[in-house]
């Protein structure tokens, strides 16, 4: 409709004096705004992932009313739009194969709409990744706010009853030792609120995320969800977004080498999710940087563990947060953080942390009893993964796996999967490796949640509750156990994994950050490669075949990544 400038944008528009002002004003006029209110400056836009069709991001409707009377505090003109929302359990074939979609929806808005920057509103898994990425790429400066953790419940005799808490409920329904009736109570007491998963999965993991890459609040990651706490911070993000206008506080200037260590170091205290290491690769790949397996490695060894809450520990994220939440860990393992690094209020990590006391609780491990002298998250190599994988380290484990060699039964998919697991003629013991391969991001397609393997029936009925586990799939942060994920490259590009047969030996040494397999060269060659999916002709899934990266790249699309990245 420009008759002057189709590359002119931003809240500008609002205020020329000329046709294309006169329209916008009129326009807005035209949904209710006042003659004073559509000349405020600067014009904000609130970027909501609020969807019935995404749980976790129902509360932020809410949130974003909250926000807006922040912004018109700060002088600011509000503009709410929404973008695609990812929920993961209700997206097929898996919330990670829209990422990049939504985080190219968040870009095209932020750059085609006159605003002058922007509140992102996430919660589920992969919607705060992708407004990050989006944000990045657009760089108007953003400020996010995640929808925050949802109530705990209760289950029977369970009183705390986290999200966590269902899936060796659903293992014992595969085995018939849960009831119908008790198996329909447990579908009404698993989420009983709004808000992400009530534990450290990946939507917590990547709120903390955002905030230590200056993207969120310092302090906003764990206050729940229907929160008077979250109310407050929404009207302070919303104040926030107008002075980081203001400052030109840009998302470029943000994500550097020290903002990403910071962050992953946080994750590895933390026990965070294994996914944190696709999304952040992907975040540093949108900055023109890239981090690589040495560099999560080196991180993670050399950053004590030390948040004792659920998946991992044993405490609530309610008893992180009366600790003091990010800002603690980040004092916790301040010997190993970049304290100049600037936060989302414009202040450096020192200057949030001066003088700042926090009190004694056993859900943070206290200065020289960590939980474990290494991060969370270790990374492996070997011939079965070139280019790198993952493992959980913390949560509940046998520790004999940690050091295991064993005999692969192998499974081509999910469909195998499922046919055969529980086939009690299945040749399996508890000394075998699972392999589930085929589940990559270019043969699933976008790695589902799938890597962690359930524990065969006839072995689960004999009280075996962890094997090790190889996937070049990924799982849910929500997730613990002997369990190797985003092995890569995937089966489907042609890695090792494809060539994998039920017998052959493979060998885990957590330890050495090895996973290999003993098949001699001569053997390799005489096997029939593992025949990746046919490439659709039309639509996302022909765009997400032809693009998207493998997952030490952070499976973004190739022609996403600032240019120069290695």
């Amino acid at each position: 409709m420009s008759q002057r400038d189709l590359n002119k944008g931003a809240g500008a528009l609002f205020r020329d004096e000329g046709q294309d002002g006169l329209l916008h004003r009129a326009f807005l006029r035209g949904e209710g705004f006042t003659e004073e209110e559509v000349r405020r400056s600067p014009v904000i836009g609130i970027a909501n992932s609020a969807s019935e069709l995404n749980p976790c991001n129902a509360g932020l409707n809410e949130l974003a009313e909250l926000v807006k009377e922040g912004i018109r505090e700060a002088g600011g003109l509000p503009l709410e739009f929404p973008t695609i929302s990812i929920s993961e359990p209700f997206t097929r074939p898996t919330s990670l194969y829209l990422r990049n979609l939504m985080s190219m929806d968040v870009e095209e808005m932020i750059g085609a709409t006159p605003i002058d920057g922007v509140v992102l509103l996430g919660g589920c898994d992969k919607t705060i990744p992708a407004q990050i990425m989006g944000a990045l790429s657009a760089n108007k400066p953003a400020v996010l706010l995640a929808a925050g953790p949802r109530p705990v419940s209760c289950f029977k005799k369970n009183k705390e009853f986290t999200v966590d808490d269902v899936w060796p409920l659903c293992e014992d329904r595969r085995v018939g030792a849960v009831s119908d009736e008790d198996w329909l109570a447990l579908e009404g007491k698993v989420n009983v609120g709004v808000g992400t998963c009530n534990v450290m999965g990946t939507a917590t993991t990547m709120a903390a995320i955002a905030e230590m890459l200056g993207f969120a609040l310092p302090g906003s990651t764990l206050p729940a969800a229907n929160s008077p706490e979250r109310a407050e911070l929404a009207r302070a993000t919303g104040r926030q977004i107008v002075q980081s206008v203001a400052a030109e506080l840009l998302p470029a200037d943000l994500v550097t080498d020290e903002s990403l260590e910071n962050a992953f170091r946080v994750v590895s205290a933390l026990g965070g999710s294994t996914n944190a290491v696709i999304h952040l690769e992907a975040i540093a790949g949108r900055a023109g940087l890239r981090i690589g397996p040495e560099r999560f490695e080196s991180w993670s060894a050399s950053t004590p563990y030390v948040a004792n809450v659920r998946p991992s520990g044993q405490r609530l994220l309610a008893d992180l947060d009366d600790a003091g939440g990010v800002p603690a860990i980040v004092q916790r393992i301040g010997e190993t953080i970049h304290g100049g690094v600037v936060t989302a209020n414009g202040n450096t990590w020192d200057q949030v942390l001066a003088d700042q006391e926090f009190p004694v609780n056993d859900a943070i491990a206290p200065a020289g009893e960590p939980l474990s002298e290494r991060g969370a998250l270790v990374m492996l190599r070997g011939n079965l993964a070139p280019r790198g994988a993952v493992l959980k380290a913390a949560g509940v484990h046998d520790p004999k796996l940690k050091a295991h060699r064993g005999r692969a039964v192998v499974f081509d998919g999910i469909d195998d999967l499922n046919t055969r697991i529980d086939d009690p003629d299945l040749d399996v013991d508890q000394d075998s490796v699972l392999v589930l391969r085929g589940m990559g991001v270019l043969g699933a397609p976008g790695m589902p949640e799938v890597g962690h393997i359930p524990i065969p029936a006839k072995l689960h009925r004999a009280g075996i509750r962890d094997m090790v586990r190889l996937s070049d799939a990924r799982m849910s942060g929500t997730s613990t156990g002997t369990v190797v994920v985003h092995i890569t490259p995937e089966a489907a590009a042609g890695g090792p994994l494809g060539i994998l047969a039920t017998g052959d030996e493979i060998e885990l040494d957590a330890a050495a950050g090895t996973l290999r397999h003993f098949l001699s060269e001569e053997e390799i060659s005489s096997r029939v490669p593992f025949a990746a999916p046919p490439i659709p002709t039309r639509g996302m899934g022909w765009l997400h075949q032809r693009h998207a990266l493998q997952a030490d790249d952070g499976c973004d699309f190739d022609f996403l990544r600032a240019t120069g990245v290695q």
